[in-house]
């Protein structure tokens, strides 16, 4: 039976609960633009990763590293980060279940990077559970730096060339703005520390960047917009700006037709026509000159917008058959729309297994009967591969971050 089915991708906004034990939360976050290395990992699919250093990554240290993005950190830093991360540890943090990240690599997916018109970067912290900020610390690799050796601290220099120590939580995101490092070129690695002022604990990111030779741009970038798989002819996505009190700004809409459909296709079809009927918004690659041209990668595109008024965007997708496919946004996923989704099973209808039977086979859309009489439905990916891992931590309905990974049915 065919009919409309409608899928909200939020690229910017991925929800996640923030559960605290003790007084100390289980997740904490990590750098969203320029996005962190493993969090364009677990953005890839931790499943199924597109980029060969992604695949190394989890092929080196498995898939739970790429769930677990946001808590590579040290319990007890106390501002003694190179006296208890060795080096060639470093995008880790000296953390062995993260160890994949620290793989010596020429090909880690990077992110374009050029300075404002005042010569300034802004950096975005994706924190899944804020803390008190003793500081913000950023490092770059020094020149001729080579990935293809161990990070060491040596590679660093000594001094930050930015340090943020007051910071303010607006939507679950740090927003801050540094000086531009001058006189680079070519690929380098931004390492960041977060120290927190509440406890000894300290978390660590590495960005893999590509330096624009110091080209302005008027440009800021909002996230990436990311195609997990395939949609059908006569689909329609429509690409959503907002403003900074949540109105609508712009809408920019395709229907897709044949030879558009692929992961690599849509995205790119989307940004022509975004390009070219926007004044605010761009989607694509920003390269060396200033310019934002879009590429054929279901990974590759970001989106851009002309100030920074605190614009958000939405990816939405409107399939018009069942089994056109669950589509793909960018980085960052949202559950069906309310007023569209299945509404899934009610008291009393069947479930697929009874927690923790099956545990290993769960997908998206997998039910289960949780160990407290309770129905929870198995979260659209990336949030799927959690409803996989251990208890305590994702057990539906009981476990400390279930939500992360379940949605109660009933």
């Amino acid at each position: 039976m065919k009919g409309k089915y409608f899928i909200s991708y939020y690229i910017v906004t991925l929800i996640f609960s923030m559960f605290i034990l003790s007084g100390e939360a289980l997740a904490h976050g990590t750098m969203e633009t320029p996005v962190s290395r493993i969090y364009n990992c677990f953005l890839e699919n931790p499943e199924n990763p597109k980029s060969e250093a992604c695949k190394a990554a989890v092929q080196a240290g498995g898939t739970q590293a790429l769930y677990d993005w946001n808590g590579v950190n040290q319990g007890n830093a106390n501002d003694r980060h190179k006296e208890i991360i060795p080096g060639g540890k470093l995008c880790s943090g000296g953390n062995e279940l993260f160890k994949g990240m620290d793989l010596a690599r020429g090909d880690w997916p990077s992110t374009m990077i050029a300075p404002d018109e005042n010569g300034k970067l802004d950096f975005v912290f994706r924190a899944t559970a804020p803390h008190s900020t003793d500081y913000f610390r950023f490092y770059v690799t020094r020149d001729g730096y080579d990935p293809l050796r161990p990070l060491e601290w040596s590679e660093l220099g000594s001094s930050p060339f930015c340090e943020i120590t007051s910071v303010t939580l607006d939507n679950g995101r740090y927003k801050m703005t540094c000086p531009f490092p001058v006189g680079k070129s070519g690929k380098h690695v931004i390492y960041a520390i977060w120290q927190r002022d509440d406890s000894p604990e300290a978390f660590y990111t590495c960005m893999d960047v590509e330096f624009s030779e110091g080209v302005p741009t008027a440009w800021k970038s909002l996230g990436l917009l990311r195609a997990q798989q395939a949609l059908s002819s006569s689909d329609k996505v429509t690409l959503r700006l907002f403003d900074g009190s949540g109105g609508d700004a712009e809408t920019h809409a395709i229907t897709l037709s044949d030879g558009q459909t692929g992961a690599d296709d849509w995205p790119f079809h989307l940004a022509e026509e975004v390009n070219s009927s926007s004044s605010l918004v761009r989607v694509g690659v920003l390269d060396s000159e200033g310019n934002i041209d879009p590429v054929r990668d279901s990974q590759g595109n970001t989106v851009y917008v002309s100030s920074d008024s605190g614009f958000s965007f939405e990816l939405d997708i409107e399939m018009q058959d069942n089994g056109g496919g669950d589509g793909g946004g960018g980085g960052d996923t949202c559950e069906c729309c309310e007023q569209c989704a299945d509404p899934g099973p009610g008291p009393g209808d069947d479930f697929d297994f009874a927690y923790p039977e099956g545990r290993g086979s769960y997908g998206p859309g997998t039910v289960v009967l949780g160990t407290d009489g309770n129905v929870y439905e198995c979260r659209p990916f990336p949030n799927s591969g959690w409803c996989n891992q251990s208890e305590p931590y994702y057990a539906p309905g009981t476990g400390l971050a279930w939500a992360d990974a379940w949605i109660k049915v009933n």
